[in-house]
């Protein structure tokens, strides 16, 4: 980045989030996060308080404050998306929203997914769905993230780009507990849940996100990016690095045709291709090369 940017940050009050507030403030640019979080924000972050689904409360809170960029940690939905686009048309001349590796899920392909896969500017929206309804939201995540690219990428007034994240691990703040569930497993020697034909994945490190949502803020480009490390991994491969913090660890698999299985196990290919990014300017590492320091972070050096 050249200069220093006026950057506000919706939600960054945990994980991915707090780490690109921390690369934002770094490099010496300015930044604003918003949230309905009473927790106080980094010394020298402006802290704005707004439910982000109220578009009056969102008004209010911004009041006549413009940003060279907006960067959304948590648009969900097509009507949190719309929200967004009618509140900042005029107030930034870049949105940048954190999308997942989910807008493909119904993709199955051996070969890594390009962007083009899923052009927004083709995905039907249905704001009427119950997207305000905590469980159909989740079972719908996917959907959700797909139409509310949709809503940003409608029309070339509003330049916005979506990045499309892989699986992330690492941190020692890694609220999931999907990595706990396999150490646990490894501990009790329950036999870990996998499909049949279990599929690899592409993953991203913590760190490595935070840094690329950063360059992200002070480029120019629009339209979708996939944000994934370089080599899909395997569960036996993840297991392997997380049985290295637990005494006597070893992994036992119980292949299933149907129902619920381990976290990060899969029956169809998770894989992004990175290209785009890396021609855009930003090359991501080896997945193999931070995976243990990765695991390490979240378990435990002597878990």
């Amino acid at each position: 980045m050249e200069k220093a940017l006026n950057v506000l940050v919706i939600g960054g009050n945990r994980y991915v989030g707090k780490r690109l507030v921390a690369r934002l403030l770094a490099e010496c640019h300015r930044v604003t996060v918003l949230n309905r979080g009473s927790s106080p924000p980094p010394a020298g972050v402006e802290h704005l308080r707004a439910d982000r689904d109220d578009e009056r409360s969102l008004t209010d809170a911004l009041g006549s404050r413009v940003f060279d960029v907006v960067v959304d940690q948590v648009c969900y939905t097509p009507r949190q998306a719309a929200i967004a686009r009618r509140v900042f048309t005029g107030r930034t001349r870049r949105y940048v929203m954190t999308s997942t590796v989910e807008v493909y899920e119904y993709e199955d392909s051996e070969a890594l997914v390009r962007e083009e896969a899923v052009d927004p500017s083709t995905v039907p929206v249905d704001a009427a769905l119950p997207w305000d309804d905590p469980a159909f939201l989740e079972a719908h995540y996917g959907e959700g993230k797909r139409q509310a690219e949709a809503v940003l990428a409608a029309g070339p007034e509003f330049a916005s780009t979506v990045v499309r994240v892989a699986h992330v691990l690492g941190g020692d703040d890694d609220f999931t507990g999907r990595l706990a569930h396999y150490a646990e497993r490894m501990r009790t020697g329950e036999p870990i849940a996998v499909p049949a034909a279990n599929r690899p994945a592409t993953y991203v490190y913590v760190e490595e996100i935070a840094s690329f949502l950063a360059w992200a803020a002070g480029e120019d480009f629009t339209g979708p990016v996939n944000a994934a490390s370089s080599g899909a991994l395997s569960t036996e491969e993840l297991c392997a690095a997380v049985a290295a913090h637990v005494p006597g660890g070893r992994a036992g698999f119980r292949p299933v045709e149907v129902g619920e299985v381990s976290p990060f196990s899969f029956r169809r290919f998770y894989g992004m291709d990175n290209a785009r990014a890396a021609r855009l300017g930003f090359t991501f590492s080896e997945a193999r090369q931070w995976l243990p320091r990765a695991v390490a972070e979240t378990l435990g050096k002597d878990d």
